[in-house]
């Protein structure tokens, strides 16, 4: 139970940040190099790929939680990411990725960390998230599969609709570039627990 406590805790290793609750255990983990955070998409034409930059997890990232029978629950633990930091490889798509997330209006996408399940393979856990995308929040269950070696290495991704965000693409070329309603965010984390 304590290795698999430590591959769930190593799940927050994104820069989750929380209040203090009583009763609640705290750590601490550091997202080390080799991680990757990414957003893909399609157009009727091409595909994209937005990178997040990982050298902002580099920090010390406390993590609240509290074991209940089979599952973890976490509390006001919430992954901030500044869209800013999203890089999709040509100033025109980043521009776009900005005007599709309401960059200006809502400069962060929050996801909220709720709770973790243990399923009946140690390595495969299912973490219920809540998304927070232009001021819309959505509640989203997801596989993570966990391996361990010296380090925690979390991979997981997610098919998410722009539209449950009251997301609009947009159009170019008159019309006849268009992007797909489904994007996916694709993420590896290597993480460490700090001593």
């Amino acid at each position: 139970m304590k290795r698999v406590l430590l591959l769930i805790i190593v799940f927050l290793s994104l820069a989750f940040t929380n209040k203090d609750h009583a009763k609640l255990t705290k750590t601490h983990v550091r997202v080390a190099s080799g991680s990757f955070l990414q957003v893909k998409g399609n157009s009727n034409v091409n595909s994209f790929k937005c990178v997040y930059d990982t050298n902002k997890f580099q920090e010390l990232i406390p993590v609240h939680y509290r074991v209940k029978n089979n599952e973890i629950e976490f509390h006001k633990t919430a992954l901030v990411l500044e869209t800013k930091f999203f890089d999709c490889g040509s100033r025109v798509i980043n521009n776009d990725f900005q005007k599709l997330l309401k960059s200006k209006e809502y400069p962060k996408i929050s996801l909220i960390l709720q709770e973790i399940s243990f399923l009946e393979n140690e390595e495969i856990l299912n973490a219920q998230v809540d998304i927070k995308i232009a001021g819309i929040t959505n509640t989203y269950s997801m596989p993570v599969q966990v391996n361990k070696h010296k380090e925690l290495h979390i991979n997981g991704d997610l098919k998410l609709q722009l539209s449950d965000f009251q997301l609009v693409a947009p159009k170019k070329l008159f019309g006849l570039v268009v992007i797909d309603n489904e994007i996916e965010i694709d993420f590896k984390l290597v993480v460490r627990e700090n001593r």
